[in-house]
């Protein structure tokens, strides 16, 4: 039987924002996935450290879209502060490969994240406004997709060139500038912002009048949002672990390649997924994964059970991931969009930060083990949190 309502094919918009976040993320993930190598062995930081530092780094991209995305509501225009985000990203590049302290590296972190900040909100917005609903699901599913096949290139090119350089990383940070530099021409040349429809005008997004507008659902997807990202912590604790179980320094840039290989083969089939069925089912089918590969993570002694729970871990993300970013769409006003994304985010933000440093403090005072056994608790609390939401499709 054929439907009689045909799915729309997806906006090319929606295939260059892809791309560019696939460059972007082969550019960020060549360094991040050795940045806590780099801190512990060649800067002598400690494991706590690195989860401070990771922490305010992500709570700091986070926290800034906030302000972005209002301001992209403000305007009226998205595609301008997408273009400086990711033009920031590029120019924090070269620093990781200068860097001969922790000082340096803190502060292209924080200008690298702050740029995330700034392009994030305004990004997903511009992504639903290109986008139908009927295919929103899927639309978020592939960008997060193409964003994640960037994520697995970039380790593995990270991968490849430690064992022909014989692991000099000052040498894989430069060549992790190009591939910035390239995301955002495309970006420039690639996207064009839809016009505003006549007689609408922007809205000011600080006026309570406004705020008002992003009702109870929306907030609801905001609190669970919030307790999921407690449960998922930074991955630079999944790079930390390999070490444990066996898995020389050359080859640790390959858990990420496997985390985010999985993830990016599931996030358009369950992005699409969402745009059929109940998203609070999928979202709890999500967490179900994430505890499953929590414990995995902490209970592992060798690589087979360690890149299972990898595994496990990408698909939760494959699962979750564009569906949050779907439910916020649902939920708030096309003008307000942009602070929506906004709003989700810094709550987002605080609750990983908090999540970092609980995360690295309790490595830190009672092991590995205990770390992935309270990120199974936290996502055992978010699904109970679900109950709070309404069946939505």
């Amino acid at each position: 039987m054929h439907d009689a309502h045909p799915r729309p094919a997806l906006p090319a918009g929606v295939w260059v924002l892809g791309f560019v976040s696939l460059l972007m993320d082969v550019s960020s993930e060549m360094i991040h996935s050795l940045l806590p190598l780099f801190l512990v062995g060649t800067l002598g930081l400690s494991v706590l450290a690195v989860g401070v530092i990771e922490g305010i780094a992500e709570a700091t991209a986070l926290i800034v879209k906030v302000f972005s995305g209002a301001l992209s509501d403000g305007l009226g225009r998205r595609k301008g502060l997408a273009v400086l985000g990711y033009a920031m990203g590029a120019l924090s590049k070269p620093v990781f490969a200068l860097a001969t302290g922790a000082g340096l590296v803190v502060a292209a972190r924080f200008v690298d994240r702050v740029g995330k900040g700034i392009r994030g909100a305004p990004r997903d917005a511009l992504l639903a406004d290109i986008t139908p609903p009927a295919i929103r699901g899927a639309a978020f599913g592939l960008r997060q997709s193409l964003d994640t096949v960037g994520a697995f290139l970039g380790p593995l090119l990270a991968t490849a060139l430690m064992l022909l350089w014989a692991n000099d990383l000052r040498a894989v940070f430069w060549v992790a500038v190009i591939p910035a530099v390239l995301a955002v021409l495309l970006l420039v040349v690639g996207v064009r912002e839809p016009p505003r429809p006549p007689g609408v005008k922007p809205v000011n997004p600080i006026r309570r009048e406004a705020l008002r507008r992003l009702g109870p659902a929306y907030w609801q997807v905001v609190a669970i949002g919030a307790v999921f990202m407690l449960a998922r912590f930074s991955e630079a604790f999944l790079v930390l672990r390999a070490p444990q179980v066996g898995i020389a320094a050359a080859w640790v840039p390959l858990v990420m390649v496997a985390m985010n290989l999985v993830y990016a083969a599931t996030a358009y089939p369950f992005g699409t997924l969402s745009d059929r069925m109940d998203h609070r089912r999928l979202l709890a089918a999500g967490l179900v994964v994430l505890i499953a590969a929590d414990l995995l993570l902490a209970s592992a002694e060798g690589w087979p059970l360690l890149l299972a729970g990898v595994a496990l871990w990408g698909v939760h993300m494959g699962m979750t991931q564009g569906l949050l970013a779907a439910m916020v769409a649902d939920t708030a006003p096309a003008d307000l969009r942009g602070t929506a994304y906004g709003f989700f985010n810094l709550l987002s933000g605080i609750a990983m930060l908090a999540a970092s440093v609980i995360a690295g403090l309790l490595w830190d005072r009672l092991g590995s083990a205990v770390t992935f056994y309270a990120g199974a608790g936290f996502a055992a609390v978010t699904l109970l949190g679900l109950r709070l939401l309404p069946r939505r499709r």
